[in-house]
């Protein structure tokens, strides 16, 4: 990948001695014609491979060093940790109890969300009764108490189009592995404690 630097004079002005400024990437020509694989491979999908889903992934690695440049730079200690990192105590320990792991629950909550015809949302609750998590589904805008008055959402994911469209197009199931790098386990282990002590 070819190498830039992008410096302000702001940035100059907080950067330690001998630091060149924040740098990130830029996508490199590919050494050969997008058509030189036909017919084993077409032209239109090294294209679209190559400015679309390679393209994608360098985006989306400059505005992550964005990102952490300006939540170390705001002091930002919680952004700089990092967002979606998996529950610990009791929690964690309840979600590899019921579900195995924290990997078989994000497949499980993936799938389910990923099965859901049209807009809706799918859950990870605690049935407060049972002291049991739960992953749910429910359709258009209704909330999990629908699916019965002692369960309480720990996080939801809103699978309506509009949650996703503009970045991920109709693929949801892009956004569904996405969207686990920024859940809140924080505020989630909170209300677990609360309704489960």
């Amino acid at each position: 990948m070819a190498l830039r630097t992008l410096v302000t004079r702001k940035t100059l002005r907080t950067l330690p001695l001998g630091f060149r400024g924040l740098q990130t990437f830029s996508l490199p020509d590919l050494p050969y014609d997008y058509g030189a694989l036909e017919p084993a491979i077409s032209g239109d999908i090294m294209q679209i491979h190559h400015q679309k889903h390679h393209q994608a992934y360098i985006t989306n690695y400059n505005k992550a060093l964005e990102q952490l440049d300006g939540a170390i730079a705001k002091g930002d200690a919680s952004t700089v940790e990092g967002g979606g990192e998996p529950p610990k105590g009791s929690l964690g320990w309840a979600i590899d109890n019921h579900f195995g792991s924290i990997d078989a629950l994000i497949q499980k909550m993936n799938a389910e969300g990923a099965a859901l015809q049209g807009s809706g949302w799918v859950w990870l609750g605690v049935d407060k009764e049972l002291k049991r998590l739960v992953v749910e589904t429910t359709a258009n805008q209704d909330p999990l108490v629908t699916k019965g008055p002692s369960l309480v959402p720990l996080l939801g994911i809103d699978v309506w189009e509009h949650a996703y469209y503009l970045q991920y197009k109709n693929v949801r199931p892009d956004y569904l592995k996405n969207i686990w790098k920024v859940i809140n386990w924080k505020y989630a282990s909170e209300v677990f404690e609360k309704e489960c002590p």
